[in-house]
């Protein structure tokens, strides 16, 4: 399994060259919110990783290969993973380097995010047509970063019930529930997406 999470490093050779160039823009913009520009760090390479599959028909290759389907989508989820905390700490890095501020909340909030977008998205990729993998990861990155906190605000006030039973949480015990809830979400579309996969036809 981890032979396949190395090669989606070994076959992006190319586009990781543009990884450091890509993230140092946003970092040095210093326009956009730290939490975003480390969430687009770590959706770099497993974006990536799908679109390049989608054109080259990988998922053929890798069911000719001595690996189960269930062991190809836990490279994935493992894989995506690893990609978030390698990208965070290369973030991390530039963002030091440039005397740029960031809290660890800012890596909370995107590593949270990141571990939604990918729950939703991962099945989703399994399902829709070939050639549209990458325009709707992006179509559906920026809708999820542009109406999102919008819809939330919105309904925040009909669902008054709820916010006012989480603004009584400690923080403690509000941060473990939201970090239990994103993993069982991301438990849950790993299931989904090993049972679509196990019934593709490549």
């Amino acid at each position: 399994m981890f032979n396949l999470i190395r090669r989606d490093v070994i076959l992006q050779k190319k586009q990781l060259l543009l990884f450091v160039p890509f993230t140092l823009f946003f970092v040095l913009l210093g326009k956009q919110n730290p939490a975003f520009i480390f969430l687009l760090a770590s959706l770099f390479v497993p974006i990536n990783t799908f679109a390049y599959d989608e054109k080259v028909e990988v998922n053929i290759l890798l069911n000719s290969l001595p690996y189960k389907r269930s062991e190809i989508i836990a490279s994935r989820y493992l894989g995506a993973i690893v990609y978030m905390l390698l990208a965070t700490g290369v973030t991390c890095g530039l963002f030091y380097a440039l005397s740029r501020p960031f809290t660890i909340t800012d890596i909370a909030i995107s590593s949270g995010l990141f571990l939604l977008f990918t729950a939703l998205f991962f099945p989703v990729s399994y399902v829709i047509k070939k050639g549209y993998v990458f325009p709707v990861a992006m179509i559906s990155f920026l809708a999820l970063s542009i109406i999102g906190p919008k819809i939330v605000f919105h309904f925040a006030d009909d669902l008054k019930v709820i916010t006012d039973f989480v603004t009584s949480l400690s923080t403690p015990i509000f941060y473990i529930g939201l970090t239990l809830s994103i993993l069982i979400i991301y438990v849950v579309s790993w299931m989904i997406t090993t049972f679509i996969y196990q019934r593709k036809g490549f």
